[in-house]
């Protein structure tokens, strides 16, 4: 046995394509899954030509969203239950709970452009009926920019 020892010799390097197989994989699996894991509900937002937000604000706390889809239903970005409606009473906890921990809390409103204005009214009044001063709506930006008069 120790004859046939002296003829090998050890090979002192690492076989890294198994390795390369594997990054490749599941660089496939994340860019497949990656756009199926965009939160929110999805409603077509109508165009405002409307001054931004305080992007200073935005990045210090982030926004508590109420987005109203088409046929009316209520959802909240907070929360365990974000793709699920959310009744008024809930709204108006979660949103009270959000102001207490920080004040400042942008409140949004996200509303479909085909929802009836009521019922969008509806979903400011329960941020204000949990304590939110400010309630602003979340647009899309015009296709065409905006005529500059002089």
């Amino acid at each position: 046995m120790a004859g046939t020892r002296k003829g090998r010799r050890l090979m002192g390097e690492i076989n890294v394509v198994p390795y390369i197989d594997v990054m490749l994989v599941l660089l496939i699996i994340f860019m497949i899954t990656a756009p199926l894991l965009t939160q929110g509900v999805e409603v077509d937002l109508p165009s405002a030509d409307a001054e931004p937000l305080d992007t200073e604000l935005l990045r210090q706390t982030e926004p508590l969203i109420l987005t109203v889809t088409e046929n009316g239903d209520f959802y909240l970005n907070i929360g365990a239950d974000e793709d699920k409606p959310v009744e008024a009473r809930i709204i108006v906890a979660r949103a009270a709970a959000v102001l207490r921990r920080e004040a400042k809390t942008p409140m949004l409103v996200r509303a479909d452009k085909a929802v009836p204005y009521g019922r969008v009214v509806e979903g400011m009044v329960l941020l204000q009926a949990a304590g939110a001063e400010k309630v602003g709506f979340v647009t899309d930006p015009p296709e065409v920019p905006p005529v500059v008069r002089q």
